[in-house]
């Protein structure tokens, strides 16, 4: 613990969370996960393991549309796990590419690969018995899923820009570092999945500590202009500050975060403050002590209020910011000026500054599989036995088809069209509309976000074309819960479930991703919903100013305020 003075009333007291306890009994992650991989009376996992295979990337979950069934037939639920892959800034090539859709083909219960708001990928539906081999087989091809969820840092993000081709590889290899950085030392995943010897040693965690973070952490390394990574939604933030076309440091937000609990007016979304600017030299010092300054002060009584956002809130940023300048060694400097224009895909080819060619492909939901007219999953693989480049993974869940060489953009481009991977009849809308997972896999799911959001933009283009805004789009975002995973809470209309077909819905953020919206309805159905969202889009369309987009337009014209510090603005 450090010895900087903060206020002791700030650092909480009481009987420590049960998360405590488990992550202190785990030796190092371990638990019994061994032995629970051999009980073969059931599919799941028993005790605290349920909890501690998300430090190796994997989530229990059942199909809930068939639990009632199973349960009248007196057997348990379908047990199942969610595995997200570790894949800094996104990046897969295509030999790995082939290899995951093998996978998720044979493997999996869904036969899906799913693109997430994490920038990487997901198996979902992987049963007991082949769990273990999906670590072995994804650790052959060089991928593994430690850390990606849990009480630590998670995949780190990087903009996915095809265009600024050197200082995306620039901003790519700190992502990287600082990955690799903050991992869990522990070789507890080496040795049940990969069966690795123990070696008897005594294991240290120096950045995480023995007991881990309080909460889950997300970091990002963003490249203006584009915020394809939404930066106010993750806890650490690196702003690339480039100077003729070289990196030279970052500026450094932290706090964001978009979780929060209906009814609990002590948990709220944020957005990230600015610490200030660091040069490249100083980064991976940065990025360590912002996690071990969180890891000491974090609270580890309520988790509700764990996350680095309650934890600033509580102690004051000008605290938070003179703790880690202490633990570094070194002062912030000022913050580079730098400016977000935009935070969604640019869905078709662009032309890199090296002369490579990029296809942006949107994938609705960011769910890779065959449709009906559309064999998205064979038309990726299909591609990836002709790449030479690489595919990036987006945080708006589409995927880049990136370095195309001019002589081979045309077959490319034939393939995908071929197999509805470019399809011009969407419509903005529907690029700049997304939703998380829920039914039937997410056990915190209250209502549906995948399934529904593609009838549910269907009719939010009927709406704009009625109003005669066909070619506009509202940026749309559909989760199941007020959990965070589709960032509602950063869109220009967020709709967050309650209840089966029950959502709030919150209005007023705006296009580039710095202003969190307020609650407007409060748990209504999709009629409500619409008819609000057909009167405010008249409205839109006959009083908004130029380019007025429509979050702007509802908070210039009172329809609701804009959030600026009140965290009972949205809970009802």
């Amino acid at each position: 613990m450090s010895q900087y003075p903060i206020n002791p009333a700030f650092v909480a007291q009481g009987k420590l969370s049960d998360n405590e306890r488990l992550k202190t009994e785990s030796d190092h992650l371990r638990g019994t996960i061994t032995t629970d991989l051999q009980d073969e009376i059931t599919g799941g996992f028993n005790g605290d393991n349920f909890m501690l295979i998300r430090f190796h990337g994997m989530y229990q979950q059942d199909d809930r549309d068939i639990r009632a069934e199973r349960a009248a037939q007196k057997l348990e639920p379908l047990h199942n796990v969610m595995l997200r892959a570790r894949m800094p800034g996104g990046i897969i090539t295509p030999t790995q590419w082939l290899a995951i859709d093998r996978f998720a083909a044979e493997k999996t219960m869904y036969g899906s690969i799913r693109l997430t708001t994490r920038q990487t990928f997901q198996f979902h539906g992987v049963l007991k018995p082949n769990i273990k081999p999906m670590h072995q087989f994804l650790h052959e091809i060089g991928i593994d899923s430690i850390a990606t969820a849990g009480d630590v840092n998670r995949n780190v993000l990087c903009t996915s820009n095809p265009v600024q081709s050197e200082l995306h590889q620039q901003a790519y290899q700190w992502a990287v570092k600082i990955s690799e950085h903050l991992l869990p030392k522990t070789r507890a995943y080496a040795e049940i999945w990969l069966d690795e010897e123990k070696v008897e040693t005594t294991e240290q965690e120096p950045i995480l500590g023995d007991t881990y973070l309080p909460r889950k952490f997300k970091t990002t390394v963003v490249i203006p202009p584009d915020n394809d990574i939404d930066v106010h939604a993750n806890d650490l933030n690196f702003v690339a500050i480039a100077e003729n076309g070289q990196l030279v440091g970052f500026n450094v937000l932290v706090g964001g975060g978009l979780a929060m609990t209906f009814g609990d007016t002590s948990t709220y979304p944020r957005r990230a403050d600015e610490l200030g600017f660091i040069p490249l030299e100083h980064t991976l010092k940065v990025a360590e002590h912002v996690v071990t300054v969180q890891r000491d002060y974090g609270d580890r009584v309520n988790r509700k209020n764990a996350k680095t956002k309650y934890t600033i809130d509580r102690i004051g940023l000008d605290n938070f910011r003179r703790e880690i300048e202490q633990r570094v060694g070194v002062p912030f400097e000022p913050v580079r000026p730098y400016t977000f224009t935009n935070r969604g895909d640019r869905i078709g080819w662009v032309e890199g500054i090296d002369g490579k060619h990029h296809l942006t492909l949107f994938i609705e939901n960011g769910r890779v599989l065959d449709f009906p007219g559309k064999p998205l999953k064979t038309g990726l693989a299909e591609i990836a036995k002709v790449h030479q480049g690489d595919f990036r993974m987006t945080a708006n869940q589409n995927l880049i088809v990136a370095g195309v060489p001019t002589e081979q953009k045309a077959q490319i481009e034939q393939l995908a069209r071929q197999h509805g991977l470019i399809d011009d009849s969407h419509s903005e809308q529907r690029k700049n509309s997304m939703a998380c997972v829920a039914f039937p896999t997410c056990p915190l799911a209250m209502a549906e976000a995948e399934r529904y959001l593609p009838e549910l933009v269907t009719k939010v283009e009927g709406l704009l074309q009625k109003h005669q805004l066909a070619d506009e789009h509202i940026v749309l975002r559909v989760t199941g819960c007020p959990n965070g995973c589709g960032r509602a809470m950063l869109a220009e209309a967020g709709l967050v479930g309650r209840a089966p077909g029950k959502y709030n819905l919150y209005l007023g953020g705006d296009r580039i991703g710095s202003r969190v919206p307020k609650l407007y309805l409060d748990n209504v159905a999709e009629a409500e919903i619409l008819a609000a969202l057909d009167q405010l889009i008249g409205r839109w369309a006959k009083e908004r100013l130029a380019d007025e987009c429509f979050g702007d337009f509802v908070i210039r014209a009172g329809v609701v305020a804009e959030v600026k510090v009140s965290k009972t603005d949205f809970h009802a």
